[in-house]
């Protein structure tokens, strides 16, 4: 189970890493700029009180979807950036900043909604 968990984080580095890169699709980036805002979402798909379930997306869904981001990749693209990311660890600033975004991102979206039903209420 160790060694199953240092590999993802390997793997999590390496796709950080490939977002970054020129030669990554478009498409694969957005798919992985959702993946890392839905980790460090507070709002999941099942809720984590829900007994045994609440944690199956974190355990299921999470890898599943980092093998289908490291398929999106080109090969040689991902084997540069696992390479590079056993010689490199990620700032954790970069992983505090992400977190701080997608709480202001649903902040706004909760406000916004707020203010929705609001209207429609005094309307």
């Amino acid at each position: 189970m160790k060694k199953w968990a240092n590999r993802l984080k390997g793997n999590i580095v390496a796709l950080y890493l490939a977002s970054q890169d020129a030669r990554t699709p478009w498409y694969a980036k957005w798919f992985i700029m959702a993946i890392a805002a839905y980790a460090v979402s507070p709002i999941d798909i099942i809720p984590d009180f829900v007994p045994i379930l609440g944690y199956l997306d974190d355990l299921l869904l999470l890898p599943l979807a980092v093998v289908l981001a490291i398929r999106m990749i080109p090969p040689e693209v991902f084997a540069e950036c696992q390479a590079i990311a056993q010689t490199k660890s990620l700032d954790t600033r970069a992983g505090r900043v992400a977190a701080i975004v997608v709480v202001v991102v649903w902040l706004l979206a909760l406000t916004g909604a707020v203010i929705w039903v609001y209207r429609r209420i005094q309307a």
